[in-house]
């Protein structure tokens, strides 16, 4: 799994949450309006999710430190709340205040949340669990990824097309109680659900650092 992981920039792990937890995600996360909801580091159900042993040793042999959850969202792919979306690479960060660090770039505000660039280095030390709570392929928006893309750094967009275009695409279809790790610099996209099954995903970010002051993780957890 770490092999797969540090080569291709993802990994899908079956089976990793029952059928009774993926049920109990669903009802403790509630309904989504729009497209998902920040913030759910608070949602006591995700907290204690993010803190299960299984969860964090899926995480710990690929961050150079112990892992911290840092941030949750919860998204929902349905026939009212349908989007596409292009490739890109995660690159911000969700902070609790704008501060004045060097390299930490490119800040915006998200739902009223301050979000910012940090180091490339930074982000090679971090990890994304995305924990499917329904089955997805093709027809419902399935995550779309191209392999090995993480290793490249931070890429600029005509080199995201230019790299489209000759990179082979790989589609992540997963099962209900699936959870996929990616790195945030993997390259990723994915289209518009063509049905009118729901795909709910809940994105779970870890990181193996502590933030330099004044910087703090807007989520505490």
């Amino acid at each position: 799994m770490h092999q797969q992981l540090e080569q291709k920039g993802f990994v899908l792990i079956p089976n990793v949450l029952s059928a009774d937890e993926v049920e109990g995600l669903i009802v403790a996360l509630g309904r989504v309006t729009g497209a998902g909801r920040r913030g759910l580091l608070t949602v006591p159900a995700v907290y204690n999710l993010a803190r299960l042993p299984k969860m964090l040793e899926l995480v710990r042999p690929n961050l150079a430190a112990e892992p911290r959850p840092v941030r949750a969202i919860y998204f929902n792919k349905t026939a009212e709340a349908n989007w596409f979306v292009a490739w890109h690479q995660d690159l911000t960060i969700a902070v609790q205040a704008q501060g004045a660090v060097p390299e930490f770039t490119g800040w915006s505000v998200k739902d009223g949340v301050p979000h910012v660039q940090p180091p490339v280095e930074l982000l090679e030390n971090m990890l994304t669990l995305r924990i499917h709570l329904d089955d997805c392929d093709e027809t419902n928006g399935a995550l779309l990824v191209s392999a090995g893309t993480h290793r490249l750094g931070r890429l600029s967009a005509d080199q995201i097309q230019e790299l489209i275009a000759k990179h082979q695409e790989h589609r992540c279809s997963a099962k209900a109680g699936d959870v996929m790790l990616m790195r945030p610099l993997l390259l990723h996209s994915s289209g518009r659900s063509q049905g009118l099954r729901q795909r709910r995903v809940l994105h779970l970010e870890y990181a193996g650092f502590t933030l330099p002051e004044p910087l703090k993780w807007s989520e505490k957890a």
